[in-house]
């Protein structure tokens, strides 16, 4: 009984949150255009002051500036562009590279993903909902039912060295998901078929997202990127798995002649 309570202790607290979460995501969704760019820089801003944060534990000032520095450059990202984008999309990650930290190099890698995700959110918003919302449905999904059945199944884990919680059942569970989403927006005509056999990818993309965020705080000896959220931790916390699946479908997009994310918003 007590094991019990102790796994589902949380759940309150979690479920509170990702309703409120969910009504503000759904809305800025909704409207798209500019409240949606400014939710994302800000919270771009957010997530890149909690990884300077945890990496630099201390430096109050520091990791502040590079959050702000972080917003102004997704920001500058938007309006600018091309290849002039791209040097903004990088210049946070090599502000982290060169104040000091412990782990660099993956703090550096980190933050351009995380800057690259939130331009990539706003890109595959432009083109309507579809596209952008198979990719929340995808890392929501897969994150709810690996969740459940990560706590309900257990079983072996699935890289217990940096994320002992994990479970293989969570993680194939979290595949299963991302595939029945799919196979909904296929159905309903909002996504090609192609869109079937990338959802187990996109959401082991966020899985690792995920894992590498939990990398960072062992490594940093913290429980939560940042105490934001209730039951949640940080927005790091919360998004880690969204920026892992949007990098991908990024790259996807850049290095492929796969129908991302076109068809999906068409």
């Amino acid at each position: 009984m007590t094991d019990a309570i102790a796994r589902w202790g949380d759940l309150k607290k979690r479920a509170i949150s990702a309703i409120f979460m969910l009504a503000v995501g759904a809305g800025e969704l909704w409207l798209g255009g500019t409240p949606f760019s400014i939710l994302v820089i800000a919270l771009t801003g957010v997530m890149f002051w909690e990884l300077a944060n945890m990496t630099a534990p201390g430096r109050k000032r520091t990791p502040f500036a590079v959050g702000l520095f972080a917003a102004a450059c997704l920001a500058g990202a938007e309006v600018f562009r091309d290849d002039l984008a791209t040097t903004l999309l990088i210049l946070p990650g090599l502000a982290l590279a060169l104040t000091p930290r412990r782990d660099r190099r993956i703090a550096t890698l980190y933050g351009i993903a995380i800057m690259v995700a939130g331009y990539g959110l706003i890109e595959l918003r432009s083109p309507g909902v579809p596209a952008i919302l198979w990719i929340v449905a995808i890392v929501i999904v897969s994150d709810v039912m690996g969740y459940f059945v990560g706590r309900v199944v257990g079983g072996p884990k699935f890289w217990p060295a940096i994320s002992p919680k994990k479970t293989w059942s969570g993680t194939v569970a979290g595949w299963v998901g991302a595939l029945i989403v799919s196979l909904i927006f296929v159905a309903t005509g909002h996504a090609p078929w192609m869109a079937v056999a990338l959802a187990p990818f996109v959401a082991f993309a966020g899985q690792l997202g995920d894992i590498a965020e939990s990398w960072i705080k062992r490594r940093s000896g913290v429980k939560d990127s940042s105490g934001l959220i209730p039951g949640h931790g940080g927005f790091l916390d919360r998004f880690d798995a969204m920026i892992g699946a949007v990098v991908l479908v990024m790259l996807l997009g850049l290095f492929t002649s796969l129908p991302m994310p076109a068809p999906l918003g068409g």
